[in-house]
């Protein structure tokens, strides 16, 4: 299977030895469909004697049946390994391969090329320190190739082979070699690379890979693996402040309590003053536990468990941090997101946002701009759609200790989660911290919420209306006031339509337009409810993700959800204001219940069918409602 030395006769355990302690190289081959990636990190393996023999007489096997070379071997196949990828020759997933030489060990990420999977491909990309973009030298520099060199330098990958492959489909022409050369470092110049090395290859034929190609006189550059053996990736973060994020809190017994992760820069020896974040409580360091016993020193990449001297709260998700010189901590941040759903992002929606082993709630603001890949350009956008990448403020719901991602990959980088499917839908890159935020504070206030209440005889709440056009929420929150009126309550209607006509004129009706109108709706309903009044939002608010962000603004008790459930043929029958019609007709886009979805509430304080009872009834129902739940006293 691998490569055979001398000394493993001579001496096994000094071998192992030597094999335990070699530096290890994480790389990345990527760029667009059909450059030869797949098939280059075949050859490494290869070349490099990592396949075990009935590995290469399978690989022969499938080679004739379902390769691409004709009788010769398709080394693609011992990276591509789902049967879509295969059939269909193409790399989809991220394929992970380990291979080592005597002098250094090796993991690769075999990325795909395909624009629709780059969300694949900047996952593998987030770990790797070399990153070999791969052109075909018939076709030259694609979109692909700028998108992904983007990335790359986004994800601080400071090195970059330039692998140009399939030199034999040109003659092994210099010039069309050179030509690429030029064209891509003027490209790359702003990327601020530490290095670019350009290689000419042949994948399939082996040239430039491991030994110099005889058809390549013109070229004096080290061959493919001689660089990757002894390319310098020096990792500075041993000599950066101490710090590590919580994976787990240790409590095997009632006599043992530690903090187990991994460190993510410098160093820690017992004795050592740490402090945690974001509680800002210190302690020293007693032990540094490991499986092999205990250390007296760990650094940067280990994995270890802390004890401290002191019981202060630390918890899964904090950071633990050399005290004279801690992270930052904030709430709010300027960050560079790559979006990898295909439902566009939509600014005011409520995602979450995990870092390391910290999860909270984030709102992504509106782009502040979208970054057009082939130019660097920066353009102005409202939303980010799939493979995007734009810069955007975030705020989140709790403090979190960060650093930029410049200065710390494992502290500055984040995912982004869709609350309702758990999806991955983006990933980020922390820029910066908004200060000025952090000079913000609450105001305290004699008069409160309960007191202003206490004045009106009642309990403040919001009754939340919501159900197709034509279902009637307006109607019915309009005799629900009218009684409560009567009743000398005090109320007030934040209604759809009569919003759009001043706060929320500047909207539309995308779904980045329908979630800002309801997160500015849902500030204004809890500055409402805080003046103690019973308010009554009516509006569609189509999207249960936003209606669960309106509930989370409000106390336990605070929010009512009402779902005025008429049936779109009934709501569309009635069509008082003639918004069906004009919507079949295409004359109105993005209409709730047309070409714009409804997600129903899952599970409502109240359901009103409007089929079997009419708006002074429904009112009623929610008179007795909050009669019976305290509201009215």
């Amino acid at each position: 299977m691998a490569h055979t030395s001398d000394r493993i006769a001579e001496d096994i355990l000094g071998y192992l030895k030597s094999h335990e302690t070699k530096s290890l190289l994480r790389f990345i081959t990527c760029g667009s469909v059909d450059d030869g990636k797949s098939t280059l990190i075949g050859r490494l393996l290869f070349e490099s004697k990592m396949i075990f023999e009935d590995q290469l007489a399978a690989l022969e096997a499938d080679s004739k049946r379902i390769g691409t070379q004709g009788e010769e071997i398709d080394f693609a196949l011992l990276v591509d390994g789902l049967a879509a990828e295969r059939e269909q020759g193409i790399t989809i997933d991220v394929a992970y391969r380990f291979f080592s030489t005597d002098r250094r060990k090796f993991i690769v990420a075999d990325t795909p090329g395909h624009e629709q999977y780059t969300r694949n491909m900047a996952t593998g990309a987030s770990t790797a320190d070399v990153a070999i973009l791969m052109i075909d030298a018939r076709k030259g520099i694609l979109t692909q190739t700028r998108r992904h060199s983007f990335i790359v330098s986004l994800l601080g990958i400071r090195h970059v082979v330039l692998a140009i492959n399939k030199l034999d489909l040109v003659g092994y022409d210099r010039a069309v070699y050179e030509a690429i050369v030029e064209a891509y470092r003027d490209f790359a110049a702003p990327l601020d690379f530490a290095s670019i090395t350009p290689i000419p290859i042949s994948a399939l034929r082996g040239d430039n890979i491991t030994d110099k190609s005889g058809e390549t006189p013109w070229y004096h550059g080290p061959t493919l693996m001689a660089y990757l053996e002894t390319v310098d990736i020096a990792d500075d973060a041993s000599g950066a402040p101490f710090r590590m994020p919580v994976q787990w809190v240790n409590r095997p017994d009632l006599d043992f309590r530690g903090f187990s992760g991994m460190i993510a820069s410098g160093t820690l020896r017992p004795g050592d003053t740490v402090k945690s974040l974001p509680s800002s409580k210190s302690s020293t360091v007693k032990s540094i536990v490991t499986m092999g016993g205990d250390l007296a020193m760990a650094t940067a990449g280990q994995s270890v468990t802390v004890t401290l001297d002191d019981e202060i709260d630390v918890s899964r998700g904090d950071v633990l941090c050399a005290a004279n010189d801690p992270a930052p901590a904030a709430d709010q941040f300027q960050a560079t997101i790559l979006w990898m759903n295909e439902q566009e992002m939509l600014p005011g929606r409520t995602y979450l946002m995990k870092t390391g082993a910290t999860t909270a709630q984030a709102t992504i603001a509106t782009p502040k701009y979208a970054i057009d890949v082939n130019t660097m350009e920066h353009l102005a956008a409202k939303t980010l759609s799939l493979n995007e990448i734009g810069v955007c403020n975030l705020n989140l719901d709790r403090t979190i200790a960060f650093e930029a991602y410049g200065d710390n990959r494992a502290m500055g980088c984040f995912i982004l989660i869709d609350r309702l499917s758990n999806e991955t839908v983006g990933c980020g890159m922390i820029d910066f911290a908004l200060r000025r935020a952090s000079n913000i504070h609450r105001q305290a206030l004699v008069v409160d919420k309960a007191a202003r209440a206490e004045l009106k005889g009642q309990k403040a709440v919001m009754l939340w209306f919501t159900g197709l056009s034509g279902s009637g929420k307006s109607t019915i929150a309009n005799a629900l006031e009218q009684k409560l009126l009567a009743m000398g309550r005090h109320t007030y209607i934040l209604d759809g339509d009569n919003v759009r006509h001043g706060l929320n004129k500047d909207l539309g009706f995308t779904d980045a337009d329908r979630v800002e109108n309801i997160r500015r709706v849902s500030e204004v309903g809890r500055l409402m409810v805080d003046a103690g009044l019973i308010t009554l939002v009516s509006f569609i608010s189509p999207f249960r993700s936003e209606r669960r962000m309106a509930r989370q603004m409000m106390e336990e008790g605070e929010f009512v959800e009402v779902h005025v459930d008429t049936p779109l043929e009934i709501a569309e029958e009635r069509d008082v204001k003639g918004l069906y019609k004009k919507a079949r007709r295409g004359e109105i886009k993005n209409f709730t219940g047309i070409d714009s979805p409804y997600e129903p509430p899952l599970d409502p304080e109240i359901r009103l069918a409007t089929t079997d009872q009419t708006p002074d009834e429904a009112a009623d129902r929610l008179l007795a409602f909050l009669r019976e739940k305290g509201y009215l006293a």
